[in-house]
C-alpha cells in the first residue's frame, strides 16, 4: 500500500490496482467522494428495497409533513428531472401521495402511511451504514467530517 496527497487529503492505493486518481479539481474530488459514500449508503438500504436519495426524500417529508416540488429540489439541490424521476418512483411504490397545490402547475407531496412504514424498515440499514462511516473514520474524523461539510455546502451556497 502507498499514500498519495491530493488537495490536502491521502489517497490510498493498494497492490491491487484498486488506486484512485489523482484529481486537482475539487468538484470531482467531491463528485467522486459522494459516488463512494452513496456506494456505501445503498448497500445497506438495500436490505429494505430503497436507495439513499428516497430515502432522503421520505425522511424530508416526514419531518415537513408536505413540500412542493421547488421546496424539495431546493432542500436537496437537486435538478428538477432527477427530483421527478424519483418522486415518480415513490410515487409508484405508494410512499407518497400528491395533490394539486395552489395553481394547476404546481403539486405538494406527503408521506402516506406505507412511506413511514417504509422510513420505519430501512432506518436500521441507514444506521448501519452511518456506523460503517462512523467506526472507518473515528470520532474526530467524524466531527471534522460534519464541520467540513458544512462549511463546503455555506460557501458553495454563497459562491
Amino acid at each position: 500500500m502507498y499514500i498519495h496527497t491530493i488537495m490536502g487529503a491521502q489517497l490510498l492505493n493498494d497492490d491491487r490496482g484498486n488506486s484512485l486518481f489523482p484529481l486537482t479539481c475539487a468538484c470531482q474530488n467531491l463528485r467522486r467522494l459522494t459516488r463512494l459514500v452513496t456506494r456505501i449508503y445503498d448497500q445497506e438500504l438495500r436490505k429494505a428495497d430503497i436507495e439513499i436519495t428516497q430515502f432522503g426524500l421520505l425522511t424530508a417529508l416526514g419531518i415537513v409533513g408536505e413540500a412542493n416540488q421547488k421546496r424539495l429540489s431546493a432542500g436537496f439541490a437537486m435538478d428538477s428531472t432527477t427530483l421527478t424521476r424519483t418522486l415518480a418512483l415513490l410515487r409508484k411504490k405508494r410512499w407518497i401521495h400528491v395533490r394539486p397545490g395552489k395553481d394547476r402547475r404546481e403539486r405538494v407531496f406527503r408521506l402516506t402511511e406505507a412511506g413511514k412504514r417504509q422510513i420505519a424498515a430501512a432506518e436500521p440499514h441507514w444506521e448501519a451504514a452511518e456506523r460503517r462511516l462512523r467506526k472507518t473514520l473515528g470520532p474526530s474524523g467524524w466531527n471534522r467530517l460534519e464541520a467540513t461539510v458544512a462549511q463546503v455546502t455555506n460557501a458553495a451556497t454563497e459562491a
